[in-house]
């Protein structure tokens, strides 16, 4: 079988040295494990996958859209994990998942975008170290992923405290930044829930290729990191609805005022609208018709009338 171009391919010792491999058919280590890392849009990778495992496996691991879960499969296991975009001109919130099927002595992960966590990984075992089992390959994936995330979130945190700051000043002019935060603290979470359930079951069940005790200690506390940066976007979530709810109030408070600034204008102005208007109908026996001061009495009279109606509208304080 025509072997797809893998992204990385390395036989790792149960010593921890790792050499690159050249041939995906060659025969599997006696001692150790291989590690092949693929692209989804190889053309050849689902064939090759479904071979080494089976179309199960190849199916779920050639699926675009995934979040995350674990699944015990025949001898090995599906992992399904997602970390934040960090390629560049990419949002952080637009996840990258990760697709791992590992055994005893073959690993296998897809991906669609590129991954810090597995690029960093690679370049290790290209120095020719790396994870001596492929269950702590899966626990420095896991922990590639969950470290990534937190510079993320830090962010989120400073920028919702920013907001808040400039809230006490600008609180109708910060909807579409705040709108900004709170879809991406939405996306996050959308994934890191699932994946901080599925690292917390593996570090307390003994499954498959990962029932190592060491590893269930690392995976426990991957768990534990995970957990807190849910936590976290809980809070952030929290803040930004707090937030909202501010931002409204504020906005419904200078329509209030406007409002209350164009009720006391029509106040003001409709007895003088009503006096201006009664005086100028075209019939006979108006007052001061042929009086040649009778238009400066009308004048000093709705000068008057008007500065009574602000005096009494600022006595009410509604002015």
């Amino acid at each position: 079988m025509i072997a797809p171009t893998p992204i990385h391919a390395f036989d790792v010792s149960d010593a921890g040295v790792a050499s690159a491999v050249r041939d995906l058919n060659a025969a599997l280590p006696d001692r150790g494990y291989r590690w092949v890392h693929l692209d989804l849009s190889d053309p050849g990778a689902l064939a090759w996958i479904s071979e080494q495992a089976d179309p199960v496996v190849a199916e779920a691991l050639m699926r675009t859209d995934t979040r995350p879960r674990m699944s015990e499969h025949a001898d090995g296991m599906i992992l399904m994990m997602r970390g934040v975009n960090l390629n560049p001109n990419s949002d952080p919130e637009d996840m990258v998942s990760l697709r791992v099927w590992v055994t005893d002595r073959l690993v296998i992960t897809t991906r669609m975008r590129r991954l810090m966590a597995v690029s960093e990984i690679a370049d290790r075992m290209a120095e020719g170290s790396g994870p001596a089992a492929p269950a702590e390959l899966v626990c420095a994936l896991a922990q590639g992923l969950t470290v990534r995330m937190e510079p993320v979130l830090e962010a989120l945190v400073d920028e919702i405290d920013d907001l808040e700051e400039r809230s006490v000043d600008r609180a109708s002019r910060l909807r579409g930044e705040l709108a900004d935060i709170r879809r991406t603290t939405i996306a996050l979470r959308r994934y890191l829930a699932p994946q901080r359930d599925i690292l917390a079951r593996l570090s307390l069940e003994d499954v498959g290729p990962l029932h190592h005790p060491h590893v269930r200690v690392t995976l426990r506390e991957t768990a534990d990191r995970i957990a807190r940066l849910v936590e976290e976007l809980d809070m952030i979530r929290e803040r930004s609805s707090i937030l909202n709810d501010q931002i409204v109030d504020a906005r419904a408070e200078e329509m209030n005022a406007a409002m209350l600034l164009l009720s006391i204008v029509a106040a003001v102005f409709l007895p003088l609208g009503f006096l201006t208007g009664l005086l100028g109908i075209n019939v006979g026996g108006l007052p001061g018709a042929h009086w040649p001061y009778a238009f400066a009495l009308v004048c000093a009279s709705c000068l008057g009338l008007a500065g009574g109606l602000v005096w009494w509208f600022r006595h009410k304080g509604w002015l």
